[in-house]
């Protein structure tokens, strides 16, 4: 049992990783055209066309709170026992940023399910949603593993 933690939190840090690089998902549209985005991608090109604030949305709720929270968890679990100002810290600051820990896999889920029933294009996942939403499940494993209460 004194493994999981350190097994989560290395597995957790590489789903992240790649959940970021590799394709969500995979657009057909029109029998041609193709399109497979990854996250980082998808903010680039937000970015590029002149959607700054939803750019910086997207990037602060996809990439900066995972990381983030990630980080923070890994801060509890190698805190030693007598960092008290930390682990208050750390109390108030996991439980925010777990509520948004799963909302890009079901953004992502949505896109899907519209571009499906808008015959306009074939939506199909791609390793990068899984990897993400492996990091997100993960990350909450790990939470509840740490506080149990």
């Amino acid at each position: 049992m004194i493994l999981v933690v350190p097994v989560l939190l290395v597995l957790s840090a590489m789903s992240l990783a790649l959940g970021l690089v590799l394709p969500l998902v995979h657009f057909k549209k029109l029998y041609f055209f193709s399109e497979t985005p990854s996250l980082i991608d998808i903010v680039v090109s937000l970015w590029g066309q002149g959607s700054g604030g939803l750019a910086v949305l997207i990037a602060l709720f996809s990439i900066v709170f995972p990381v983030v929270k990630l980080f923070a968890i890994t801060l509890e679990a190698t805190a030693p026992a007598s960092a008290g100002s930390r682990k208050t810290w750390l109390a108030r600051l996991l439980p925010v940023l777990g509520k948004w820990s799963m909302m890009d896999v079901m953004l992502v889920a949505l896109v899907i399910v519209a571009a499906k029933t808008s015959g306009m294009a074939s939506a199909f996942t791609q390793p990068g949603l899984w990897f993400y939403a492996a990091s997100a499940i993960m990350t909450g494993l790990l939470q509840t593993t740490l506080r149990p209460h």
